[in-house]
């Protein structure tokens, strides 16, 4: 594994989630516990401590400018983060990633059936690599709660654990010793 640089990082990041409705950011480590600092990238209250950009759709800005800073969440603590989150292995997160690149709930060709389902893969793993070989991974998926390996490019995604007031949504949860990440797929219609 070798860490990206901004430019490569960025561009994954871009063609990863560039057409879906996402939440892409990533944040310093601050406190012992993770799920504070993933908190403080939800309410976008940190920034990334690289300065690389982020993901973040401007169907949110409404709430932002109605002074919600953490809108599309709802407003948690950390614990309530933890509650709703469950581990997964690296390749796991990688395979979720990849799938957050397509409308997951309404989307008829998954990943897994795309053409271009290497260069997807690909991507992701450009995308988390930035955290490192240490990285601990967390998802709200119900297909996380049997195990910590699913197979998310095998299987159609399952919501789990809302996180917002939408219909539908799904995250992924990268923590480092130095870092978060915070990417979040949202279906609202």
């Amino acid at each position: 594994m070798n860490a990206p640089d901004s430019t490569t990082w960025e561009a994954a990041l871009l063609r990863l989630l560039e057409d879906v409705f996402t939440f892409a950011r990533s944040g310093p480590r601050l406190h012992e516990d993770w799920a504070e600092d993933v908190r403080a990238v939800m309410e976008r209250s940190v920034a990334d401590p690289r300065g690389w950009s982020a993901q973040d759709s401007e169907t949110f800005k409404e709430g932002w400018e109605a002074g919600f800073p953490s809108y599309p969440f709802r407003a948690m603590t950390a614990e309530d983060l933890r509650a709703g989150l469950r581990p997964v292995t690296a390749g796991a997160a990688v395979g979720l990633l990849a799938s957050l690149a397509q409308e997951w709930f309404f989307e008829g060709f998954p990943v897994r059936s795309r053409e271009d389902r290497d260069a997807v893969l690909a991507d992701a793993r450009t995308v988390l690599d930035r955290f490192g070989p240490d990285a601990a991974f967390w998802t709200s998926s119900d297909l996380a709660r049997s195990s910590d390996a699913p197979d998310f490019l095998a299987r159609d995604l399952e919501g789990g654990h809302p996180f917002t007031d939408y219909m539908m949504d799904l995250g992924l949860i990268a923590v480092s010793a130095d870092e978060v990440g915070v990417f979040w797929s949202f279906n609202a219609n």
